[in-house]
């Protein structure tokens, strides 16, 4: 094997909206959502995978929310790691078992994974991303003081309140050396989940910071910092629209990097949807790589066949 590719599960990989949100069922949407990585390994690739948190991590916070008074308060970034260890031995679990059925020979090891940020990011001073449980008014800003959160606020369209944290931009994945090494051991890694835990280097020591990285930009970085040749991103559209819900709506089969860049300047894929996803697709594509694919997680094996889904390169 020479090839390596990233795979960016995204939450509803794990999370069917449309069944109950059990640990049972999160086990078998993980098993059902894992053709894409058995095609790729067939076709010769090493395989590194991360996946997406955000149901899970509502739940972690309504957990430390509950147990308000009775057990320490867990922080956002430790919540992340404690994600990191549970999806990922549920992943590779269940990989494991696919791939004893389907006679193929590998190793899976899930690593936890920190990723380096600025903290002198403006995104501290800043925070845009909602988390966790719905509040009314007088209750947010009452948990706000008790835990130390730095911001709450209404959330769009709706009466209630959220907590509000920061989204800094990934710039390294702090264990990239090791995951290079079980690679080429032969090894499939389950690493940055959730995007990966936030840290800050003060005098040379990592810190852990509460703070949400984007996943599909921090997949991008681990594909960088791997040398990874295909980026392929899971979520819940078949191919990349542009001008998305108007009569002139057009979906992208091939595309190079310089076509989707300019449809990302002229604003066809705003950042609460399409935006982080085509932003990691071009970083990843001018920091050396090769190919992006991004498609539904039910076209994921026929989009690394060359059947589905929108293809970017250079």
């Amino acid at each position: 094997m020479n090839k390596r590719a990233v795979v960016a599960f995204g939450g509803n990989a794990i999370s069917n909206r449309h069944v109950e949100d059990s640990i049972s069922n999160q086990f078998t949407n993980t098993s059902e959502s894992l053709s894409p990585i058995i095609e790729l390994i067939k076709n010769g690739y090493q395989i590194a995978m991360t996946h997406g948190n955000g149901p899970q991590v509502g739940n972690a916070l309504l957990r430390v929310d509950l147990a308000r008074g009775k057990a320490p308060i867990l922080p956002l970034h430790i919540c992340v790691a404690d994600l990191q260890g549970g999806m990922g031995y549920m992943i590779a679990q269940c990989l494991r078992n696919r791939l004893r059925h389907e006679k193929i020979d590998m190793e899976v090891a899930t690593v936890i994974s920190q990723v380096l940020v600025d903290e002198n990011d403006p995104a501290f001073e800043n925070p845009t991303k909602f988390i966790g449980q719905f509040y009314e008014h007088k209750k947010a800003v009452m948990l706000a003081e008790e835990m130390g959160w730095r911001k709450v606020a209404q959330f769009p369209g709706d009466r209630r309140w959220r907590r509000v944290v920061p989204s800094p931009k990934p710039l390294e994945l702090i264990e990239k050396e090791t995951i290079r090494r079980l690679l080429d051991q032969n090894t499939i890694v389950v690493a940055a989940g959730g995007g990966g835990i936030p840290v800050v280097k003060r005098e040379g020591n990592l810190i852990g910071v509460d703070a949400v990285i984007d996943k599909d930009l921090a997949s991008a970085v681990m594909a960088r910092d791997i040398g990874a040749d295909l980026l392929l991103i899971l979520t819940d559209i078949e191919k990349v629209a542009i001008n998305y819900g108007k009569p002139e709506q057009r979906e992208l089969n091939e595309v190079s990097l310089d076509q989707i860049r300019a449809y990302y300047n002229e604003g066809h894929f705003p950042a609460g949807s399409m935006g982080p996803k085509i932003k990691a697709a071009i970083n990843f594509l001018e920091n050396g790589g090769e190919t992006v694919i991004i498609t539904s997680l039910e076209k994921g094996f026929e989009a690394v066949s060359g059947r589905a889904g929108t293809r970017i390169s250079h």
